[in-house]
């Protein structure tokens, strides 16, 4: 008999990320004053052969609806939710730096 290949059941991709690596992960957080599910980026802060820490700048929640007081997200190595950031880290202007 033979078993058909399923698409879901397909290994994701073997790419091992290390710390202080730019990516983007798909959570949910704010967006606008709204709380969406979409791509944000972050850096990995720790890593090791089987996890993957990553701390974000704006506030992140879990699927059940609790904000993440460290801003942190732990993942798999080969989570299909992560994937390597295309884009530069957006610098966050300093509103208490002094206009001349």
């Amino acid at each position: 008999m033979k078993r058909d290949s399923n698409p879901a059941a397909e290994p994701v991709s073997e790419r091992r990320y290390q710390t202080a690596e730019l990516v983007d992960v798909k959570c949910d957080h704010n967006r606008g004053g709204r709380r969406v599910h979409d791509w944000l980026q972050g850096v990995v802060v720790q890593a090791d052969y089987k996890m993957v820490a990553i701390q974000f700048v704006e506030d992140v929640y879990l699927t059940d609806g609790w904000m993440v007081p460290d801003r942190v997200l732990w993942f798999t190595q080969g989570s299909s939710n992560m994937r390597p950031s295309v884009k530069r880290r957006v610098r966050v202007r300093n509103s208490r730096r002094r206009k001349a």
